[in-house]
């Protein structure tokens, strides 16, 4: 069976887990710098504040693991707020860096009801992946210095970020484990590629 470390600093965790879980693959809970063994690939979710998770991921000693591990070329999977912490900084929390593993910034939606909350069509940005629909609850989205980064793209009011790769990252803004087959089917090519 594959394991997986699962960095424990924001919600969302009980439903992570599940549908890794019915991919065959085990999840190791990372609560701090001394958990992580860093020869594991490495899933960041999250449902909470940016600023709020950096300080967790900073006080715990996870940052610079996460990073090392990053650069160490470990295959690692952001969601939602584990995707926007792959950034330099964020609107929601002026003054506080992120990881800065992806040049760029996390800005909020302009239009439209804020939070997007529901289902929304996410398509690709780069040949050979389907699109589908995916659950999001997001304020703010992700946008990357280099558009060569972003791998899918979705559209509220606008079209923004909605996932990203890059090398041995890859970052999803909604809710794959929320999204029914098609978001078990993104987790799965992805856990195909480890």
């Amino acid at each position: 069976m594959r394991e997986i470390d699962l960095v424990a600093v924001g919600g969302n965790l009980g439903s992570i887990r599940r549908a890794f879980e019915r991919l065959g693959v085990k999840m190791r809970t990372v609560l701090r710098s001394c958990d992580f063994s860093g020869d594991r690939p490495v899933v960041l979710p999250g449902v909470g504040a940016f600023g709020a998770t950096m300080n967790s991921l900073e006080r715990t000693g996870l940052s610079p693991c996460i990073v090392g591990a990053v650069k160490a070329g470990m295959p690692f999977l952001g969601v939602c707020v584990g995707m926007q912490l792959l950034f330099d900084s964020s609107e929601e929390s002026p003054g506080v860096r992120g990881l800065g593993i992806i040049p760029g910034e996390v800005v909020r939606f302009s239009r439209g009801k804020v939070p997007q909350i529901g289902w929304n069509m996410i398509e690709p940005a780069r040949p050979g992946l389907e699109a589908g629909y995916a659950y999001f609850v997001n304020s703010f989205h992700c946008v990357p210095r280099d558009p060569e980064a972003v791998l899918y793209r979705g559209n509220y009011h606008g079209r923004f970020c909605a996932a990203v790769a890059r090398d041995n990252v890859t970052a999803y803004q909604f809710h794959p484990e929320k999204s029914m087959e098609f978001g078990q089917g993104l987790l799965g090519r992805w856990v195909d590629a480890l």
